[in-house]
């Protein structure tokens, strides 16, 4: 049993349960460290069980020979789930109720025929997953020197003329060759007045001289995301653009600073916050500093000036302070960050700014 799942036995022990019916692909992959598809697993001190059909059972043996034992469900998943947990002598049964529909969670308890409850629990596995281990930290590297060696490569494909698609297509082309098996979001290129939409979707507006190109880029390594956000320029940079650009680049310094053990996180969104609105623009930065990224792409830690837990080294986030000017443009800057002992190290913080 590894000591993955060892952590989240000692918290249903602490909750007074008997085990847990886990549901949320990301959280199944971390217990059991391999990529699940389609699966359940039911998590208890006696015995785990990994819960799937024929296509991927073959596989999961091979893979968790010593984390869990493998079912294939031929009829009803949810009935199969209920008498596992009755056959291993479960009573109370935490659930996660943030991923488990309405709809399962009463075909399961309909088979628990009154014999065991289903007792709801939130962010269990969410915890555990904010501290990346050292494998973890090491493929999130990976992710993020792909995706910065993508930014690296675009700069000399951008010009006039382009569509934003075919940026993008370009991208995507370009990490699979690399090694990422997929990118992590739907990339964002927004070009001129496109880069104003925080999350626009890329177009055929084709790329024009003097405007900025905003290049939001993540992708997926072995399970594990990376995020960057960088504004190139085509010809010449006019003084707002230039401007704009120093402030939040200026905002993202003062707020990696700060990141350091012990710091709550509500002060690294203000600190960014309260540097963009000294500059006069504090009403155009409105979505949080950043967000936790791992085996997703956004999991906690949120980065917001509304969450006063402290920062802990092992956590791994994004800084992602932004300008955006309706109708003219929109400048973000993003970096992938982990907190270690003493302070924070920029995960491959090589591509220029």
């Amino acid at each position: 049993m590894n000591s993955r799942i060892k952590r989240i036995l000692a918290k249903i022990e602490q909750e007074n349960l008997d085990g847990i019916i886990v549901s949320f692909p990301a959280n199944i992959s971390y217990l059991v460290k391999f990529s699940s598809r389609d699966s359940y697993l039911v998590v208890s001190k006696k015995q785990n069980f990994y819960i799937t059909d024929s296509r991927y059972t073959e596989e999961a043996r091979i893979n968790l020979e010593r984390t869990a034992a493998v079912k294939k469900s031929d009829g009803s998943v949810f009935k199969l789930i209920a008498d596992t947990c009755l056959g291993l002598g479960l009573k109370r049964i935490a659930f996660e109720e943030r991923h488990l529909p309405f709809a399962e969670h009463k075909k399961i308890e309909e088979a628990l025929k009154r014999k065991a409850s289903l007792i709801p629990a939130h962010g269990f596995i969410e915890e555990l997953r904010q501290i990346k281990e050292g494998e973890e930290i090491d493929k999130i590297r990976k992710a993020v020197r792909i995706t910065s060696a993508a930014l690296k490569f675009i700069k000399s494909f951008i010009s006039a003329g382009r569509k934003e698609i075919e940026v993008v297509a370009e991208l995507e082309r370009f990490i699979r060759y690399r090694g990422a098996s997929n990118s992590a979001f739907d990339i964002i290129v927004a070009s001129g007045p496109n880069s104003s939409f925080p999350h626009h979707i890329p177009s055929e507006r084709k790329i024009k001289n003097n405007e900025p190109v905003l290049i939001d880029i993540g992708v997926d390594y072995l399970g594990y995301k990376s995020d960057l956000t960088r504004v190139f320029f085509l010809g010449k940079m006019n003084i707002q653009v230039r401007k704009i650009y120093d402030i939040v680049l200026a905002a993202q310094a003062t707020a990696i600073e700060k990141i350091r053990p012990a710091q709550t996180i509500a002060e690294i969104d203000r600190a960014a916050r309260r540097y963009i609105t000294r500059k006069g623009y504090g009403g155009f930065f409105g979505h949080n500093l950043g967000h936790g990224v791992g085996l997703e792409i956004h999991e906690e830690p949120q980065i917001s000036g509304k969450e006063n837990n402290p920062l802990k080294p092992g956590m791994v986030f994004t800084v992602e302070p932004a300008i955006y000017l309706p109708g003219k443009f929109g400048i973000r800057i993003e970096d992938t960050v982990l907190v270690t002992g003493k302070g924070c190290e920029v995960l491959d913080g090589t591509i220029d700014k």
